[in-house]
């Protein structure tokens, strides 16, 4: 009878054994087996040294830790994740003094310390940049509360009604970077005229703070419900920020989704394109 060989079915070895698995997770390294096994390929294709893998591989982690640190304190913040500046669309059809921007990414501002207006129509994507510079700071390891003026007041007339408002303004006023987004959208009753007053003058050449707002700064008078401190307030905050405006299309106008091919209440699609209609 004819016997046939059958080629030797190849096995691929785990170059990490159970052992080394084990240590690492006791010792909560279990993310490096993430990356191990091609770090080991790249030493020995480079012949690396002990120490140098051993510094390759500890980097790795290094950058893994840093990286879930930064967004766990990016969230704290109040800061959106998808508001970053390697997010922020270069080609969007919005206008702005680039080399201002670069100068406030390099967050020297922080030291003088100065603040940053940044201003223009809706949709331009002021929310965002302020952001972008949130989430930097935070991997610079700089303190960041970032927060919408409204929910901003809000909170402060809540810490009103549980006595916690002192402790509420201290801690903003010493955090190293306050975001306030979409100020003067609406107008400022005499509590959060005051409110803003009090956060302003406790920050003034001691911290920075950066607010976006569709309205210039000359208007947000209007807005507060007390001229005196309204005044004040924004001379304070104005003589100490750089002024960002940005201009262009909405970025959410060209988010729009696209008519073309959809179905009307009949069952026929029409071609936005052509204005031809199909059947269904």
């Amino acid at each position: 009878m004819a016997t046939t060989n059958k080629p030797a079915k190849s096995t691929v070895t785990d170059p990490i054994g159970p052992e080394l698995k084990q240590i690492l997770r006791h010792l909560k390294l279990g993310k490096m087996l993430d990356t191990l096994p091609e770090r080991l390929a790249l030493a020995k294709q480079q012949h690396l040294g002990h120490a140098d893998f051993l510094e390759l591989v500890l980097a790795d982690e290094h950058s893994r830790r840093e990286a879930k640190s930064a967004q766990l304190r990016s969230r704290t913040a109040g800061l959106d994740p998808g508001m970053r500046l390697d997010t922020w669309d270069e080609t969007a059809a919005v206008h702005y003094d680039r080399q201002l921007w670069n100068e406030l990414t390099s967050l020297r501002f922080l030291d003088g310390p100065h603040g940053a207006l940044v201003l223009g129509p809706v949709g331009v994507g002021k929310t965002h940049l302020a952001s972008a510079l949130g989430h930097i700071a935070i991997r610079r390891r700089r303190t960041v509360h970032a927060s919408r003026a409204d929910k901003l007041f809000k909170r402060l007339k809540a810490a009103r009604l549980d006595n916690t408002l002192e402790a509420e303004m201290r801690r903003l006023a010493h955090v190293e970077l306050l975001i306030i987004d979409d100020f003067a959208l609406q107008g400022l009753d005499s509590v959060e005229t005051t409110d803003f007053y009090e956060l302003v003058v406790e920050r003034h050449r001691k911290a920075a703070t950066v607010v976006t707002s569709n309205r210039e700064p000359a208007e947000w008078l209007a807005m507060m419900a007390d001229p005196l401190l309204a005044q004040s307030a924004v001379d304070r905050l104005t003589s100490t920020a750089h002024e960002l405006i940005v201009e262009g299309e909405s970025y959410r106008q060209r988010q729009r989704p696209s008519h073309h091919n959809q179905p009307t209440d009949t069952g026929v699609f029409v071609d936005a394109k052509n204005g031809d209609h199909h059947a269904r």
